[in-house]
C-alpha cells in the first residue's frame, strides 16, 4: 500500500522545490503622478494705480499747462484700454460728470483758483482705481515794480556803500521771479530769485549793495522783473521794469574848495 504512493510525494517535492528555487519577480508600487491641475488662488487684492504704472493707461492732454489767473482752460483726460468701466475728474473748480466714454473734457471758464491740482481718475471693472494728476500752474505778473535807495535822502559820497531796492508787487508764483538789476543797459550781477512755496500773489523785496565812483554820477540805476515760466509758459515772458533813478554825488575836493557839484577852486 505505502509504496504505490512514495512516487507521488516525491514528484510533488520537486514541484514545489523547483518552484521556490525560481525567482519570483517583486512589484514595486509607482509613484504618485504630480498634480496636473492647481487649485485656483486667490487672486490679490486690488490697488491704486497711478498714471506713470503698468495698468494705469490714462493720459491727459496738455500734459502740462501754464494758465494766466482769469484765463480759460480746457483739458482732455483719455484711457487707452478696455475694462474700466468709469472715467472722472476731481477738481476743486466745477467738473464734468463722470462718463463711461473714453475720454472725458475738463473745461473752466476763469481759473479762479491758486495752487489747483486737477486729477483725472478710471474706476477698473475688477474694482480697481487709477489716477493721473495734470500739473498746472496759475501765474500772474507783476502789479508793479519800482526802485530806490535805501536811507538816502541826498546827494551820494563817493566811496560809500549804497543799498538798491528792487520792490516786486503781487506777483504769482514768487518761486518762478528772476529780478535783473541795471546801470544804463549792463546789467549788475546774475538775476536773483527766492525759493518758496507760496502760490498766492506776493510782494517781494531784492537788494543790491553798491559803491559807486564819481564816474557813475548822473547814471542810471533801474530792476526788470521777469516771470520764468518755462517751454509751458506764454510765448512772450511776462516781463515789468520799474522806473529809473539818477545817481548825483557830492565829491570831495581835491587841492580846492568845492563851490558846486564837480567844480572846485585851486588854492
Amino acid at each position: 500500500m505505502c509504496a504505490p504512493g512514495r512516487p507521488i510525494a516525491l514528484l510533488l517535492l520537486y514541484v514545489i522545490s523547483s518552484a521556490s528555487s525560481s525567482p519570483v519577480p517583486t512589484l514595486t508600487p509607482a509613484p504618485p503622478l504630480p498634480l496636473q491641475v492647481l487649485p485656483p488662488g486667490t487672486p490679490p487684492p486690488s490697488t491704486p494705480l497711478s498714471g506713470s504704472a503698468a495698468g494705469c493707461p490714462l493720459t491727459v492732454s496738455p500734459s502740462t499747462l501754464v494758465v494766466r489767473f482769469g484765463d480759460p482752460v480746457t483739458a482732455n483726460c483719455s484711457v487707452s484700454q478696455m475694462g474700466f468701466s468709469l472715467l472722472g475728474w476731481k477738481v476743486s473748480l466745477p467738473t464734468p460728470e463722470p462718463t463711461m466714454d473714453r475720454f472725458l473734457v475738463w473745461r473752466v471758464d476763469r481759473i479762479t483758483d491758486w495752487g489747483i491740482q486737477p486729477v483725472c481718475y478710471a474706476l477698473a471693472d475688477t474694482g480697481g482705481k487709477c489716477d493721473i494728476t495734470l500739473p498746472l500752474t496759475v501765474y500772474k505778473p507783476p502789479q508793479n515794480v519800482s526802485i530806490s535807495f535805501v536811507n538816502l535822502t541826498g546827494p551820494m559820497l563817493e566811496g560809500r556803500q549804497y543799498t538798491l531796492q528792487c520792490t516786486v508787487e503781487h506777483v504769482a508764483p514768487v518761486k518762478d521771479l528772476r529780478v535783473t538789476f541795471y546801470r544804463g543797459q549792463t546789467a549788475l550781477g546774475q538775476p536773483q530769485s527766492i525759493n518758496s512755496t507760496v502760490e498766492t500773489p506776493v510782494t517781494q523785496i531784492f537788494t543790491l549793495d553798491i559803491s559807486p565812483g564819481r564816474e557813475e554820477d548822473g547814471a542810471e540805476y533801474w530792476c526788470e522783473a521777469k516771470l520764468e515760466l518755462g517751454l509751458d509758459g506764454p510765448e512772450l515772458p511776462s516781463v515789468v521794469t520799474s522806473q529809473k533813478v539818477t545817481t548825483y554825488f557830492l565829491f570831495s575836493p581835491v587841492n580846492g574848495y568845492e563851490l558846486r557839484k564837480g567844480l572846485y577852486c585851486e588854492r
